[in-house]
């Protein structure tokens, strides 16, 4: 996947994150649905964003960004900050 795929997919991402919010601010809050597809997002956000770093370092160190890998949202979501 190439950079610009992900932030195509990093930005439709975001939008459905926000109309979510937006769904959210009548007062009633988020359905249960919507609290699971916000879960979903973030984690598949996570996953972009670590696969734009291993492309980055990647490129810094000479080698070929194409081989960096979308990893499982097991992994990333155990990082620490």
């Amino acid at each position: 996947m190439r950079d610009v795929a992900v932030f195509d997919h990093i930005n439709a991402l975001s939008a459905e994150e926000e109309e979510l919010f937006a769904e959210a601010s009548d007062g009633k809050g988020l359905t249960t649905q919507a609290s699971e597809r916000l879960a979903e997002i973030k984690v598949e956000l996570d996953r972009c964003y670590d696969l734009l770093h291993q492309r980055e370092a990647r490129r810094a160190a000479g080698l070929d960004p194409d081989e960096a890998e979308l990893r499982p949202g097991q992994i990333v979501e155990r990082y620490q900050q």
